[in-house]
């Protein structure tokens, strides 16, 4: 007979409903019992990563019996050159979601106010929420988060942080370097921007504002699991001011990067040839991807991403069906989550042969249900 035991969670734990932000394509096989024949939800890179960072891993994995290196300083070293900043201005985690949970951590208690946009990435809201933080969902303007409503949100709320993407997921639209510059102007007083940059380098050039870490309202977020092809290696890191940076290692898990993804991020970063060609592909999937929703008479979203948001012509409901016939096909994707957003499909760039799947049987799909 088992003892009847309190068990002390925290306030805030208690309150909290037991949610997972994305049911990944692992537990949806499972679920279904269907196993997915093009990967095409997620936004991963199925062009993989570069052979030299391929090679580095392998050769690291023989030293997977050490503890990494747990101030990750090759690696940061590495970034701090290649951005021509200092080593102290950037800190690396394991990917971006465990930085978000480092800034949560630092920066989020009870009651504080924390502005994002409503259907923007659910995996910040399960950070902020897990430190008690009061969240404000601002709605999306045209596909794009509204920069102007975010700001007064911020101000009216006395707001700690604000949290924004650019490219955004899950719509795929980008704000110019410009408009985000005079976003930065325009923080209040005390306010942090959280800038995920995941998808920065798929966008095109005059997207990402000039890098200034002297401003301590602001941290950059930036991540090898995109184009460099790395999701499953969890290496991920911020720019920011030092003082900012600092802080991360109160809080930080020191040893949550493993050796294997520092080596391969390391030479990942050094090859940037294999880059520029990954990203001359993604540009080509981008483009075949609209053509797709163009033969069938749909709308796609022009994307900065290495994904393509498409319209499905009705409304959330109709594309909760495309998207569940396109599971049972075999074929992984998603969808934005909240309306009017959720009356879309997204559509991650695959290998050739993933997108040949996709056309074939997304066709099938809209022919069935028109």
């Amino acid at each position: 007979m088992s003892k009847n035991t309190n068990i002390r969670f925290t306030s805030v734990v208690r309150k909290l409903p037991s949610i997972i932000p994305f049911v990944g394509p692992d537990e949806q096989e499972r679920q279904s019992g269907i196993l997915f024949r093009a990967r095409m939800g997620a936004n991963e890179s199925g062009f993989g990563p570069s052979p030299k960072a391929i090679e580095a891993m392998n050769q690291a994995a023989h030293l997977s019996w050490q503890y990494s290196d747990p101030d990750n300083h090759n690696l940061r070293q590495a970034l701090a050159d290649f951005y021509k900043i200092g080593y102290e201005n950037v800190m690396v985690g394991e990917g971006i979601d465990g930085l978000l949970g480092c800034v949560a951590h630092m920066f989020v208690e009870p009651d504080v106010n924390v502005i994002t946009s409503l259907g923007s990435y659910p995996t910040f809201n399960f950070h902020i929420k897990s430190r008690g933080g009061s969240l404000h969902l601002v709605p999306y303007k045209d596909n794009h988060e509204d920069q102007d409503a975010l700001l007064a949100k911020a101000e009216e709320t006395n707001a700690t942080l604000l949290y924004f993407s650019n490219p955004n997921n899950p719509m795929g639209t980008w704000w110019s370097a410009d408009k985000m510059q005079s976003m930065v102007d325009r923080l209040p007083e005390g306010t942090t921007l959280v800038l995920d940059e995941a998808y920065i380098e798929t966008a095109q050039d005059d997207v990402a504002p000039r890098i200034d870490v002297t401003n301590p309202q602001v941290l950059r977020f930036r991540t090898f699991s995109k184009l460099y092809g790395m999701a499953g290696a969890r290496i991920g890191y911020v720019i920011g001011h030092p003082e900012v940076i600092a802080a991360f290692d109160k809080v930080r898990n020191h040893y949550g990067v493993n050796i294997i993804g520092q080596r391969g991020a390391l030479a990942a970063l050094e090859d940037q040839v294999y880059l520029s060609d990954v990203k001359a592909r993604v540009e080509q999937g981008r483009d075949r991807i609209h053509a797709i929703a163009k033969s069938h008479g749909l709308a796609s979203i022009p994307s900065a991403t290495n994904f393509v948001t498409i319209d499905c012509g009705r409304d959330s409901d109709f594309a909760k069906l495309v998207l569940s016939k396109m599971l049972g096909r075999g074929v992984f994707m998603r969808m934005p989550g909240v309306e009017p957003q959720s009356k879309c499909v997204r559509v991650s760039v695959g290998l050739d042969a993933e997108m040949d799947i996709f056309e074939e049987e997304f066709a099938a799909v809209i022919k069935e249900l028109s």
